[in-house]
């Protein structure tokens, strides 16, 4: 079993620096501050005692962990982010550490009155007697993803202590920028040299994931005319009122707080304007291609219903694809799921096999020649105060590792007789 307190140790060092990306910038890595992680990942993999260890310009971490047999075995690779979302701040994070859970509600911040609570988040009940790690109510955790780096790294150093376990060459990257869509944009395929990979980017124990959303961006610029109030009648364009008219077209069922499972949705994150310009901005989702392109279509026929309607092209919309579903490049290759299935049912994980209502690197990667399915990491209510992840959970996600580089060892020594 992977040491715990160690893993604790870890995780809290990594989660106390601020990595949070910044979506305004355009610059890779999108913030300075994700360098001061990468810096210490670099260090910390050469003392653990990896190869080819390597930080690029964009602040793209690689490494090596060589083969230990002597059959041929396909590289494999393992991937998580270093940056956290912006959504919620990531500075100042004062992990709290809650030994045996005892199944109730944990005030997080009294202050603030900040609670987590299994009433409200009933996947805490799995944890009962497990030891957590919490926010203090005041910032995001960041186990998005800094528990699967540390499971990846605590993976290599068990690894490398425990020679006796066989493995193939196996590749570990850590990438900036994952939470604003761009963790796999300067992603070097060819370089990294693995067959096939996995995120460790999931959520509750036993997560396995080659399903994602389709995605897209739609930015909605509406533009009106400003005149004195007063003297506005017949002259004055309100741009608000127009967004309102163009919020409330599309399907309010389609929305994230009312979907689940393959169910597709509009979801409205910000809004910006006063009556000269009102600008919406949507992102859309469908795991199904072909609804995912109507739904495209769908916002445009507003715009266009809209700007019929009053005779002049006062709507503008431009629409950007984001990714794709990592399906179909992973279901041809379906080897892959079976190593990791395999490998969780070795460990008394049962897997759940089920398509992430979301994105991962691996659904980019996927589509730039590196199948890359998802595991779990452990970590529950992403991107808020609210964040906690259990320990047990991530000595589970470590060991999985491992067991998954031992399995390939063992799949391919066979076909190799």
């Amino acid at each position: 079993m992977i040491d715990k307190t160690h893993i604790i140790n870890r995780f809290i060092s990594y989660v106390k620096i601020n990595t949070e990306s910044d979506p305004n910038s355009s610059t890779t890595p999108s913030s300075k501050r994700q360098w001061d992680l990468a810096n210490k990942l670099v260090v910390e993999l050469k003392a653990i005692g990896m190869h080819e260890v390597k930080v690029d310009q964009n602040a793209y971490i690689t490494a090596t962990l060589p083969s230990n047999v002597a059959h041929k075995v396909p590289t494999i690779g393992f991937i998580a982010h270093m940056d956290t979302s912006p959504d919620f701040t990531g500075a100042n994070v004062n992990p709290q550490i809650i030994e045996h859970y005892n199944g109730k509600s944990i005030v997080l911040n009294k202050a603030n009155n900040i609670v987590l609570s299994p009433d409200y988040f009933e996947d805490l009940r799995l944890y009962k007697g497990q030891t957590l790690i919490t926010t203090d109510g005041t910032t995001l955790l960041g186990a998005d993803d800094k528990a699967g780096i540390c499971e990846i790294v605590s993976a290599m150093e068990y690894l490398i202590a425990h020679p006796k376990i066989k493995h193939g060459t196996i590749k570990i990257a850590f990438t900036p920028d994952e939470e604003i869509g761009r963790g796999a944009h300067k992603f070097d395929v060819k370089s990294f040299g693995a067959e096939w990979a996995y995120t460790m980017d999931g959520s509750q124990i036993g997560e396995l994931e080659y399903e994602n959303f389709n995605a897209a961006k739609a930015e909605v610029n509406i533009k009106g005319k400003i005149v004195h109030p007063g003297y506005a009648k017949g002259k004055m364009i309100n741009a608000m009122h127009y967004a309102a008219t163009f919020i409330k077209k599309l399907p309010k069922q389609e929305v994230p707080e009312r979907t689940e499972g393959y169910e597709g949705f509009f979801h409205l994150h910000d809004i910006k304007g006063n009556v000269a310009l009102t600008t919406l901005q949507y992102i859309i989702r469908d795991h199904d291609k072909d609804k995912f392109e109507a739904r495209k279509k769908q916002i445009q026929n507003i715009a266009n219903q809209i700007n019929t309607k009053h005779k002049a092209p006062i709507i503008e919309i431009n629409i950007t694809d984001q990714y794709y579903n990592m399906k179909e490049k992973v279901q041809t290759q379906m080897h892959i799921i079976e190593i990791a299935e395999q490998a969780m049912q070795a460990l008394n994980i049962k897997p759940i096999i089920k398509a992430i209502r979301g994105g991962t690197d691996g659904s980019q990667l996927s589509f730039m020649g590196l199948p890359c399915p998802n595991i779990f990491a452990g970590g529950h209510n992403f991107h808020g105060p609210y964040e906690y992840v259990p320990v047990e959970s991530m000595q589970k996600a470590t060991a999985t590792i491992c067991k998954i580089a031992e399995l390939t060892a063992e799949r391919y020594e066979n076909k190799n007789v």
